[in-house]
């Protein structure tokens, strides 16, 4: 008999090892490690893994399992691995661990079809298996089950002559748009158009267009490339000449556009010195981690493209990660014009649908590299042969829910399992890499230079205060200002950057002072000014800006702070002749607006480029000459160790964007602290200088990466209970610490209420703790009972990059 061992997916302390069930006979050999099953639990039925097979069992009587959900594995036998040490490292639950790995159409709700492949001749399958098509060229998976034909089936699936495939019933609706075309023939096209007046030369003109077309076409795009107005149309519908239709359209991220092929760039010295040691480990089959220090505009990009060549010519598989979405327009470009077809990408702008389209993709090998976000480390590749990882530093790689874990992380642990490099890139490597590159555990390749030997752009600090002071009330300072007005007299594009989002950012009364607050978090509220409203970043929670001050009744309630939409109104007041494009979280929101955007701004149409985060990174546009950061101090503040790091890195980034082709770039920066190092740094663009100042810093107060930190919050409705559940943890866990650990807490969290709970944490700052991950897991597993009936939950992150 045969047994199968199943993690179900139930996410409890209780549930979390695997069970036996007896594999049915009629499922011998269908049944295998890393496909998903149903398996009976309880009164219920269950969706489960197996992740291993075997011959006897310590329990007396087995239940048998239901059915399989795949018939080939959807999971590997090294991420069934991956998914024991995600388990252990980031003190999750197997199942979560297993789940994070899959794309989101797997974990829905959807119909499951068996399809015959195009390729396949019908005469060539197994009897019963036309027969359980009958002519058909799709069946549904129930049918495939009752008819008991599933071994046949598997081995069908495994040849390719057989698919299956998982129809998300998605919320979303089949995309549907407005076509036109002409029911008429050509000879009765053209005398409908002899018999049209002279002057209607636009109508005319639209009747030549389909004397050419034949297929019926887009309303929009008729429209846009004929440059008439929608009323032409309608009078040649009028006239029976042209008529409309609803049509379905397809859904492929990247159908309209055909990558023109690039070829590999001659190498400079410093890119020729630094790419030896990973082809060398390639060819030797070598798991190093390597930190790639490049300034920007040092030529990254291309060292990846080459590396993954030699990679691809082995024929193995690449995985490169870029921080969410903004990197991948220009991103994909590079790589899809470098490797055509053999690319796949993931990221978070596409649908759940084109999600397991591409992931389907990589598991079928049909590609060979993946670019994608944080999730894409999980790619089911089986023969890596490298990992890169773009701007390393960035926070989107760790993930903030459960299991939280640190792609790089994962990506050393798949790279020592595959013998292969991993390579970290940036300009302004995280503390944590570069010390551990210092000690020699990562080895460093540095490149100082700009590509063509161009100069980094030259960065002038503006102190705020002292135009205040000088009468200037504006949000640009007069060198700014003239700065902006050149470039627009030279032809030439500037990118201005404020560090956050929304009008502005708070309401308050000048008179006494008093900030407007959410009532269901303890943080103020965001004013927005399209629909005049405040709104919490936290909760939801809306209301209208009051009249009167709610504590002395003062008329004089007003908002403060700078957003991306009030400095689009004095830009255009200011310089009305200036075109402006504006990129943050609001006009973005559109599927792909981001890239729309970015098309506009590199084609010309704006001499202006204004934005949040998301321009900082990754563009490269030759005509841009100016930067100017709007505000460089709104993360200084934050209450978090790393806010001096981000701030400098985010600083140096949004300065890379500018001069990095023929023309020289300057960059001017205003704040209201210019003697913080870490601005007068950024300016400098000195990493070195920062990262001693930093460290010193760091070292002083016991921060990473002389000290590791695990964090734990807790929250619950009750303010009592959950003080009372943060002591005893933080007693408990402190007495299970050596001398040298330091235990800080309970205390209440930065944000000390978020949707009526409470939240208290306590921080563990140590070196070398072994029964660290014991004693927490011990403490997840004791209030496992008030977690589950939904009171109170505990949250545990090691090394957490947000600390709020």
């Amino acid at each position: 008999m045969t047994i199968a061992s199943v993690i179900v997916d139930v996410p409890a302390k209780q549930t979390d090892r695997p069970f036996d069930y007896l594999i049915p006979n009629h499922l011998t050999g269908i049944i295998t490690p890393g496909i998903r099953v149903v398996v009976p639990f309880g009164p219920r039925k269950v969706q489960g893994f197996v992740t291993a097979l075997k011959t006897e069992s310590d329990f007396e009587k087995l239940k048998e399992l239901i059915e399989p959900m795949d018939l080939t594995p959807i999971l590997n036998q090294e991420l069934l691995q991956l998914g024991e040490w995600l388990t252990k490292e980031t003190l999750c639950y197997k199942i979560s661990a297993y789940q994070v790995m899959l794309p989101a159409a797997l974990k829905a709700k959807y119909e499951k079809k068996l399809k015959l492949s195009d390729e396949v001749s019908v005469e060539k399958l197994s009897d019963e298996i036309q027969a359980a098509f009958e002519n058909r060229l799709i069946i549904s998976w129930e049918e495939a089950v009752k008819l008991g034909c599933l071994s046949l089936l598997q081995k069908e699936v495994v040849n390719g002559s057989i698919e299956i495939i998982y129809e998300v019933k998605e919320r979303v609706k089949k995309k549907k748009l407005k076509h036109v075309f002409s029911p008429l023939t050509k000879d009765q096209l053209a005398m409908e158009k002899e018999q049209l007046p002279v002057q209607a030369a636009k109508q005319k003109a639209v009747i030549d267009f389909f004397l050419q077309e034949e297929a019926p076409i887009e309303l929009r795009k008729l429209l846009s490339e004929m440059g008439v107005a929608s009323s032409t149309i309608k009078g040649l519908v009028q006239k029976g000449i042209l008529s409309q239709k609803e049509m379905e359209v397809y859904r492929d991220p990247y159908e309209e556009r055909r990558f023109t092929s690039t070829e590999p760039l001659p190498l400079t010295e410093d890119q020729q010195k630094v790419i030896t040691p990973i082809l060398a480990s390639i060819e030797e089959k070598r798991n190093r981690n390597f930190l790639l220090y490049g300034v920007t505009g040092s030529g990254k990009t291309e060292i990846y493209l080459q590396s993954i060549q030699l990679v691809l010519q082995k024929g193995k598989e690449a995985i490169v990660l870029v921080p969410e979405i903004s990197l991948t327009p220009q991103m994909v470009k590079r790589f899809k014009g470098r490797f055509g077809d053999q690319v796949a990408v993931l990221h978070s702008g596409l649908s759940a649908g084109e999600k397991y389209d591409e992931w389907r993709k990589i598991q079928r090998k049909e590609v060979k590299v993946v670019v994608g976000a944080r999730s894409a480390i999980f790619a089911p590749f089986e023969n890596l042969g490298i990992i890169i990882i773009d701007e390393e530093h960035e926070t989107s790689y760790k993930q903030e829910d459960s299991p939280r874990y640190h792609a790089r992380d994962v990506a050393i642990e798949r790279a020592s399992t595959h013998h292969c490099p991993v390579v970290l890139g940036s300009a302004t490597p995280s503390l944590e890499s570069f010390a551990r590159a210092q000690k020699g555990v990562y080895s460093l390749l540095s490149m100082p230079n700009r590509m063509n030997n161009q100069a980094l752009p030259g960065v002038e600090i503006i102190d705020m205060r002292e135009e205040l002071r000088e009468g200037n009330r504006s949000m640009f300072s007069r060198v700014l200002l003239e700065k902006i007005e050149d470039r627009l007299k030279k032809k030439e594009q500037i990118v201005l950057f404020l560090n956050k989002r929304g009008h502005s950012s708070f309401v308050m009364c000048r008179d006494c002072g008093f900030v407007v607050n959410c009532p269901n978090c303890d943080i103020s509220l965001t004013y927005h000014r399209a629909n005049q409203q405040m709104k919490c970043h936290y909760c939801g929670h809306e209301a209208q800006v009051p009249n009167n001050c709610p504590e002395c009744n003062s008329e004089h309630i007003r908002y403060f702070g700078t957003g991306t939409q009030k400095v689009e109104e004095e830009l255009a007041k200011i310089l009305p002749e200036a075109k402006v494009i504006r990129m943050d979280v609001d006009t973005t929101s559109r599927k792909g607006s981001h890239e729309k955007l970015l098309d506009q701004f590199q084609e010309g149409h704006a001499d202006i480029l204004l934005g949040t985060q998301m321009i900082a990174k990754g563009l490269d546009f030759p005509n841009i000459t100016l930067v100017g950061v709007l505000s460089a101090d709104t993360m200084l503040h934050l209450p978090d160790f790393r806010s001096s790091e981000k701030t400098f890195q985010l600083l140096t980034q949004v300065s890379g964007r500018a001069g990095r082709h023929e023309k020289e770039g300057e960059v001017v920066i205003q704040t209201y602290t210019p003697q913080h190092y870490s601005i007068e740094l950024a300016g400098e663009q000195d990493y070195d200088k920062f990262y001693e100042r930093e460290m010193m810093v760091r070292k002083i107060h016991k921060y990473p990466p002389f000290y590791y930190i695990s964090l734990i919050t807790v929250s619950h409705e009750e303010l009592l209970k959950t003080v009372s559940v943060t002591e005893k943890i933080t007693a408990y866990i402190g007495s299970r610490l050596s001398k040298e650990a330091i235990c800080l807490g309970p205390v209440a969290s930065p944000i000390p209420r978020i949707n009526n709970r409470y939240r208290y944490q306590c921080l563990i700052k140590y070196k070398r703790e072994p029964d660290l991950g014991l004693a927490l897991k011990k403490m997840l597993d004791y209030y496992q009972k008030e977690t589950a009936s939904g009171g109170l939950q505990i949250s545990v992150d090691v090394n957490p990059y947000i600390l709020m």
